[in-house]
């Protein structure tokens, strides 16, 4: 069976780029439940509107993976990745020890929401130069618009913490 659209035999490295590529697909889809659940466990209405802006760009991330495996002639098939499973393990483990309400709470799910955003940039960055190694040029410019639009998140959630949250969170008594 033949995988890349412009190929002729299967590489390996298109057989990687496939996975990664269901792998980013998995992680979209679920991306857009923990960023709904993020979104309600935030205070800062800058970061609520962060997430909730980012929920909705994930939702339009999913498309257009959709239609990179469209390009390639093959189902969109989720693979699910243990690296992004576990960062998101990690943003709900945030919200279980954190306080409700509280800025520190905001820190956290900010760091965990950019730990994730880090590890997309990864992904979507390789995925960018692998698809342009193989040829598959309209994918790479479909999959480069998502790299920009996950750096620009990271760069928003920076300026949010920045801002204003870190500092409150700084100020925050310990509850004995």
């Amino acid at each position: 069976m033949q995988i890349l659209s412009n190929t002729a035999t299967n590489s390996r490295l298109e057989e990687f780029f496939v996975t990664m590529l269901q792998e980013i697909y998995w992680s979209e889809i679920n991306l857009v439940n923990v960023l709904s659940t993020m979104t309600g466990a935030a205070t800062n209405d800058e970061l609520i509107q962060a997430f909730d802006q980012h929920r909705q760009q994930t939702e339009e991330h999913v498309k257009i993976v959709e239609r990179a495996f469209g390009v390639l002639g093959i189902p969109a098939q989720a693979e699910p990745s243990a690296g992004l499973q576990g960062l998101f393990d990690e943003g709900w483990q945030v919200i279980d020890e954190t306080e409700e309400g509280s800025a520190q709470r905001d820190v956290a799910l900010i760091i965990a929401a950019q730990k994730v955003e880090h590890y997309e940039i990864a992904c979507y960055g390789s995925l960018v130069t692998l698809a342009g190694t193989l040829g598959e040029i309209e994918i790479a410019d479909m999959l480069r618009a998502v790299l920009t639009e996950e750096k620009e998140t990271d760069a928003t959630l920076t300026i949010i913490a920045e801002s204003k949250i870190n500092a409150q969170a700084s100020e925050e008594p310990v509850e004995h």
